[in-house]
């Protein structure tokens, strides 16, 4: 048979006599093989509402259904998003059997179906589900700062037919976002029923433990609870193959690669994301590198940088979700940043009781914060105030008895806190806390992220030892064992004589006893971006022809993907730059423009962004908008002194004469050199390059 020969089959599937049952069933039907050119058909099931293909064989396939009393559907590719599955080596991908699996259409109330083959394939099977919807309201349950969730009985999940129990992640780092194929225009009420037939399909078709889905959205902004195990929990998917471990998979129901996502769609996806991302303490906003599991587009261990709010084809060869609804997600990313403020992010505690036990976390603003430590029994034992927009804070843990204790980060009462089990009291040897600040470097000379810092905790004295490994395991660099106390330790590691790429720093521990423990974190090095400097720490925006702009220089070793952020208080305001640059010198002005509204006074952050094959390099730089004028008072002519509102740089003029005075503070301070006598003029000029109404005095 010519490779490019379309096999075409038509089956007849009987209307069935009664009424619809309620009760969702699921029924396959081994299409026969019958030769090169047409194929028998197979025993016609009752009437079906969604189907998928199974097959054997490197050729592909297609399908149309025709809707009861209606017309013929468009030939549809059985599985577009191939790489919706569970990771490879776990025993629910292993269920497979070395079939192709298709992905689950919902067609509608449909009776016909016919295939069509491209290339070799040696057997095909359907699967026919028909889901009628039930015809009552879905029970909804409600999380504090969530949107209303349809809960699994709500859907009517069928808890029997799950074939284990859930898998959890020890944190999630980022969101997939996907389409489900098949039918947009389906109605509110079959809604629930799609849910249930894809619940159907992914257990009793593929032989997954459950649905694939976390969440699930339909276009009407309903929200569904998906795969068993809890909505707060980090549950291991089968959305994402590769990247199930670690993230949350959200589904909107239907198919988007043209057709636009509804409003309510996408609020109620912003709206789940924003939740369950603040219940992770994750940023919405920020990248990473994530260690891809294995698939097709990306090897096992390679380091993939991701948005924390991706599409599923960032992770794959696949178009999930279509271009329609990929192409929101940065705008939908910056309203999850903005929705539910203010918030708690990245709590990471070291150390063990007895011993120092430290507490670190980023807040979306500068506000007031306070840690508490719990015994066994609840009483307090410890706690420490704080403010600004950093928590750090070491706990003196080294009287107190073995045991388990738990925390808690606070900040006001409408930011979710940080909470959590600190442990202690365990007499084997255990490694916390390890981290690499930065964990991307660029070791180019330039003092940023030249260098970075090891921090670890041990429970109990030994002896550690570091090593530095490429991605073969090879040693590329070492540390002498050392004997260290129980507690936090800092190490600080130049990275200069290494090549860029991806390195795995692990630390080895031997304790008496015999007992041994070893950790490992990631760390990036890559020179393609430095020499990153503001050319001004303040400007004014005002069109008053004065530091009206800010510009941004930095430096590309290599073609990297740059993105310049603005921010302000952890709210993203402003992109000035997103895109591709070629290496060399770069230089980015921006005069304070926003997509909405203007840039008001106060302090801001620039954040820097260059991704290259390696990893991503990230660059703060503080700076100001200030437009508002400084005040200028002379208060006393000799000894001169003079009064200004914010530091400022002071010019002042005795006739002929002039002189300048940078203060350095706001306040009233005595100019050296000064004559005593004549008429004084002065002028202030702030860092922002706003000037004061001039002051004179005799």
């Amino acid at each position: 048979m010519p490779r490019r020969l379309l096999i075409l089959i038509g089956l007849a599937l009987a209307l069935p006599a009664p009424a619809l049952a309620q009760e969702a069933t699921i029924v396959s039907r081994d299409v026969p093989l019958a030769g090169e050119r047409t194929l028998a058909a197979a025993t016609a099931p009752v009437r079906f509402d969604l189907v998928g293909l199974h097959w054997r064989g490197t050729g592909t396939v297609q399908f149309r259904t025709r809707a009861i009393g209606g017309s013929w559907s468009t030939w549809e590719d059985a599985a577009p998003e191939a790489e919706d599955r569970p990771d490879a080596g776990t025993p629910e991908r292993a269920r497979g059997g070395g079939w192709r699996l298709g992905n689950p259409w919902w067609v509608g109330p449909s009776d016909r179906i016919e295939y069509r083959l491209r290339g070799r394939v040696s057997r095909l099977r359907a699967w026919f589900v028909s889901s009628p919807s039930a015809g009552v309201p879905a029970r909804t349950l409600q999380k504090a700062g969530a949107p209303t969730i349809v809960p699994r009985s709500g859907w009517n999940a069928d808890e029997k037919i799950r074939r284990a129990g859930p898998s959890f992640a020890a944190n999630l780092r980022l969101a997939i976002v996907h389409h489900t194929a098949g039918a947009n225009g389906y109605t509110a009420a079959q809604a629930p029923a799609i849910v249930k037939a894809v619940q159907l399909y992914h257990v009793k078709g593929n032989g997954w433990n459950d649905i694939g889905y976390n969440f699930l959205v339909d276009r009407f902004g309903t929200v569904y609870e998906g795969r068993y195990g809890g909505t707060e929990r980090n549950v291991v998917g089968a959305h994402a193959e590769g990247f199930n471990t670690g993230s949350v998979g959200v589904a909107v129901l239907g198919e988007y690669s043209s057709l636009a996502v509804a409003a309510k769609a996408r609020s109620s996806l912003a709206a789940l994301l924003a939740w369950r991302l603040d219940v992770a303490h994750v940023d919405p906003a920020s990248t990473q590198s994530f260690i891809s599991g294995g698939n097709a587009r990306f090897g096992a261990g390679l380091p993939v940088f991701l948005r924390t709010v991706s599409g599923h084809r960032d992770t794959g060869f696949t178009d999930c979700p279509g271009t329609a609804l990929y192409n929101l997600l940065n705008g939908i990313a910056g309203e999850v940043s903005r929705i539910g403020l203010p918030k708690l992010y990245a709590p990471t505690i070291s150390g063990s009781v007895p011993g120092t036990v430290r507490f670190r976390a980023k807040l979306s603003a500068p506000l007031p914060w306070t840690v508490d430590v719990y015994d066994a029994f609840g009483n307090a034992v410890a706690s420490s105030p704080g403010a600004g927009a950093n928590v750090d804070w070491t706990w003196d843990a080294t009287t107190m008895l073995p045991g388990s204790y738990t925390y808690a980060i606070r900040s006001g009462d409408t930011l979710t806190p940080a909470e959590g089990v600190i442990g202690g009291g365990d007499i084997s040897l255990a490694i916390g806390g390890l981290s690499a600040d930065p964990e991307t470097v660029s070791p180019n000379g330039d003092t940023i992220a030249d260098t970075t810092t090891i921090t670890y905790t041990l429970n109990t004295p030994a002896n550690v030892t570091v090593r530095v490994l490429d991605l073969l395991g090879a040693q590329v660099a070492a540390f002498p064992k050392t004997w260290k106390r129980a507690g936090e330790h800092v190490l600080r590691l130049d990275p200069g004589p290494l090549p860029d790429g991806i390195f795995r720093v692990e630390l080895a521990a031997n304790a008496t006893g015999g007992r041994v423990a070893t950790v490992s974190t990631q760390l990036a090095v890559t020179r393609t971006l430095g020499d990153v400097a503001a050319t001004r720490l303040a400007f004014s925006p005002n069109a008053d022809g004065r530091a009206d702009q800010i510009s941004f220089r930095f430096s590309l070793a290599a073609p990297a993907e740059v993105r310049l952020r603005i921010v302000k208080n952890g709210k993203w305001v402003a992109t000035p730059f997103s895109g591709s640059l070629e290496a060399g010198p770069k230089k980015v002005d921006w005069n304070g423009a926003k997509r909405v509204g203007r840039l008001v006074d106060g302090m801001y952050e620039a954040i820097l962004e260059a991704t290259d094959p390696i990893a991503t390099s990230t660059v703060a730089l503080p700076f100001a908008a200030d437009t508002r004028q400084p005040k200028l008072r002379i208060v006393q002519r000799s000894p001169l002194r003079i009064w200004v509102s914010e530091p400022a740089r002071l010019t002042l003029r005795f006739g002929a004469r002039s002189l300048v005075y940078d203060a350095a503070a706001a306040g009233t301070a005595r100019i050296p050199n000064a004559p005593r006598l004549g008429i004084v003029r002065a002028v202030a000029w702030d860092p922002a390059g706003n000037t004061s109404i001039p002051a004179s005095k005799r």
